[in-house]
C-alpha cells in the first residue's frame, strides 16, 4: 500500500513538466494561428520573433485591428502554464535536505507570483507584469541562493543566468532602452527559464525516488 502511494506521488511530481510540455505545444499553435500585426511591424503577416511579444497572443485584437484567432490557444497555454508553476513552487522545497524560513517564502513568492500572472490578459496588463514580477524576483533570488547551498551548482548557475535576463526583461520594460530587442531576448528567457523549471521538476523527482 505504502509503495502503491508513492508510485502516484512519484507521478504527480512529474505534473509540472507535462504542463510545461503542454504550454509549449499551445503557444506554439497560438503563434501558427496569429493573423498578424505588431507594435513594430503593424502590417506584417504571422507571428514575427523579432516583433511580437508572447502577449500579443492574449489580446481580442491584434495591433492592426483584426480578431485574433490565437487568442485561445495563447489563454490556455498561460493557464497551464501557470498551474503548473504553482505545483511546482509548492514541491521545490522538498529538493533540499535542511529545511528554512526562507524556502517557504519562496514558495508563497512562486506561487503569488503565478496566480497574479493568470490575469495577464487583463486591461491592467502593466501593473500584473509588475506585481508579478516582484513576487517572481523574489522567488528566484531564494532559490538560486538555496540551490548553491544545497549543491546544486549547474542548477545553480543556470538559475543565475534566468534571474540575469529576467532582469533584464524587466529593466528595458520600465526604461524603454533598447526597447526594440525586448520581444526576442523575451523569447530567449522564455527558452532559458522553462528549461530551468524542466531541469528543476527532473532534479525533484529524482530526489523523491531517493526517499
Amino acid at each position: 500500500m505504502t509503495s502503491l502511494i508513492r508510485k502516484k506521488h512519484h507521478v504527480f511530481v512529474w505534473l509540472p513538466m507535462a504542463g510545461m510540455i503542454l504550454f509549449i505545444i499551445f503557444y506554439v499553435i497560438a503563434a501558427l494561428q496569429y493573423p498578424g500585426g505588431s507594435y513594430t511591424f503593424p502590417n506584417q503577416i504571422g507571428f514575427n520573433l523579432k516583433a511580437n511579444y508572447l502577449c500579443d497572443l492574449l489580446d481580442a485584437q491584434t495591433v492592426n485591428g483584426l480578431q485574433n484567432t490565437a487568442r485561445t490557444y495563447a489563454r490556455m497555454a498561460l493557464a497551464i502554464l501557470c498551474f503548473s508553476l504553482m505545483l511546482l513552487w509548492v514541491y521545490l522545497p522538498k529538493l533540499f535536505t535542511k529545511k528554512n524560513k526562507s524556502q517557504i517564502i519562496m514558495s508563497v513568492a512562486g506561487i503569488l507570483s503565478m496566480v497574479i500572472t493568470l490575469f495577464l490578459a487583463s486591461e491592467v496588463h502593466d501593473i500584473i507584469i509588475r506585481i508579478a514580477g516582484v513576487f517572481g524576483t523574489l522567488a528566484l533570488i531564494l532559490a538560486v541562493f538555496e540551490l548553491y547551498k544545497n549543491r546544486y551548482f549547474m542548477l545553480f548557475i543556470l538559475g543565475i543566468i534566468c534571474l540575469t535576463l529576467f532582469l533584464t526583461n524587466y529593466y528595458i520594460y520600465e526604461t524603454g532602452l533598447l526597447l526594440y530587442t525586448l520581444p526576442l531576448i523575451q523569447k530567449i528567457t522564455f527558452i532559458f527559464c522553462i528549461s530551468w523549471f524542466i531541469l528543476l521538476n527532473s532534479a525533484l523527482y529524482k530526489k523523491q525516488q531517493v526517499n
